[in-house]
């Protein structure tokens, strides 16, 4: 008998776990523009999600970068980070650059691992992977938004 024979036996199955793994991460997925707002809802949206946090860049404050929850609350960014371990920039295009660098360096300082998705099929997100580049360790320019999903769901976010 093969092992692969074996592992599936009733024997073995004692030692099979029979319960979903826990979320090991806390991420943030952050839209950078309106493009990427609808994507980051969209996605928000298709999965129950256990820790992640999804939020859309709104504009600068006083106290900081200012960025809201689907649900449309106000975070502002140093509380969004607080508890984060990872975080997800989306961009679609480049309005949303001076926040990626914002956001970058904000996770640089506090250690909190820092990857992109840019979505699209042109170059209309130059600056904005310009500005994601040296924050983030993953850049993974797709057309796909479900690439979002599979990324997330294999982190178990």
């Amino acid at each position: 008998m093969s092992e692969c024979a074996r592992a599936a036996s009733a024997a073995e199955s004692r030692f099979r776990i029979d319960r979903p793994i826990a979320p090991a991460r806390a991420p943030r997925i952050i839209a950078l523009d309106e493009g990427a707002a609808g994507v980051t809802r969209r996605v928000a949206a298709q999965h129950g999600w256990a820790n992640a946090r999804f939020f859309v860049c709104e504009g600068g404050s006083t106290g900081g970068l200012l960025l809201r929850d689907i649900d449309g609350l106000p975070t502002l960014l140093d509380d969004a980070l607080a508890r984060a371990d990872a975080v997800f920039l989306v961009a679609t295009e480049d309005s949303g650059a001076r926040y990626a660098r914002t956001i970058g360096r904000a996770c640089f300082e506090r250690g909190v691992m820092t990857a992109g998705f840019v979505l699209g099929d042109g170059y209309e997100a130059d600056d904005a992977i310009a500005a994601l580049r040296p924050h983030a360790r993953v850049l993974l320019p797709t057309a796909d938004e479900s690439d979002v999903v599979e990324v997330l769901t294999a982190l178990r976010a």
